[in-house]
């Protein structure tokens, strides 16, 4: 199994980060698959409006949803990430299928078992390489899903690189 997540101090770095990993990753020729966010900041809210691509060029959906002013809940709109995840697991089943998986970011939603936790776990038994952004919050979650078996990978884009590339490698001799 090959698996790793990232965890960066800044706010927006991991996607940032997993977003660059994906572009040297497509251009170094490796067959991607999953979601990478990109946070447009809002000028009339303190909040940012949240929207995952979908690997390796798919459609940009919008996952946050506007609740109001006063609200405190979650803005992530479910069904608009399930329309992600419905994607993803389609790019799995390709032909050629994927060599990586990226995963914006492994949250509440899949802390609770939906969202990308399925794809993660699909994703791994077809023997892809798989790395997920992971905030404090749910990294006990996250590591208690990988079963303690997921590698936390330094938050350096060259560092993400080369262990991807040493992954697939391996994963290539193993399949």
């Amino acid at each position: 199994m090959h698996l790793s997540y990232v965890m960066t101090q800044e706010r927006g770095a991991t996607d940032k980060l997993l977003t660059a990993l994906a572009e040297r990753l497509q251009a170094d020729g490796l067959r991607l698959a999953g979601i990478v966010q990109t946070n447009t900041e809002c000028y009339d809210n303190a909040l940012c409006d949240m929207d995952v691509r979908v690997l390796p060029a798919g459609e940009t959906i919008r996952i946050s949803q506007s609740l109001g002013p006063e609200a405190r809940g979650c803005r992530l709109n479910p069904d608009a990430l399930e329309r992600a995840v419905g994607q993803v697991t389609a790019a799995l089943g390709q032909d050629p299928a994927p060599q990586v998986l990226l995963v914006n970011k492994f949250g509440k939603h899949e802390a609770d078992g939906r969202g990308m936790r399925p794809v993660i776990g699909e994703a791994l038994a077809r023997g892809a390489v798989v790395v997920s952004g992971v905030n404090r919050m749910n990294v006990e979650a996250f590591q208690s899903f990988s079963d303690g078996l997921a590698q936390e990978a330094e938050p350096d884009l060259d560092a993400l690189v080369n262990w991807v590339h040493s992954a697939v490698a391996e994963a290539a001799k193993e399949g």
